[in-house]
């Protein structure tokens, strides 16, 4: 191996922010924000779906926003449903 060209690898803390469910694991992924467990400060990462919330993981069904992504997309790019159909003459 080459020296000084891998990223620094070290405990990381992974929270689910749908579970506030905690994972430490080794990663290299930088981040400012630190959380404090058992007196030792790790490096903190916020996510939102993780093994602990995941639908297919836990067997429960969770309904995300849909319509608003629809009507943000709709408020974006109009009304594209006259597109790709032939106007009759």
């Amino acid at each position: 191996m080459q020296a000084d060209i891998h990223p620094e690898e070290r405990d990381v803390i992974f929270e689910d922010t749908t579970n506030n469910a905690l994972f430490k694991i080794k990663s290299s992924v930088k981040t400012n924000q630190t959380i404090e467990i058992d007196g030792t400060e790790y490096p903190l990462v916020r996510t939102d779906v993780t093994s602990s919330s995941h639908p297919f993981y836990t067997g429960q069904t969770r309904i995300l926003d849909t319509a608003g992504r629809v009507e943000k997309f709709g408020s974006k790019f109009g009304n594209l449903s006259g597109l790709g159909k032939k106007k009759k003459q």
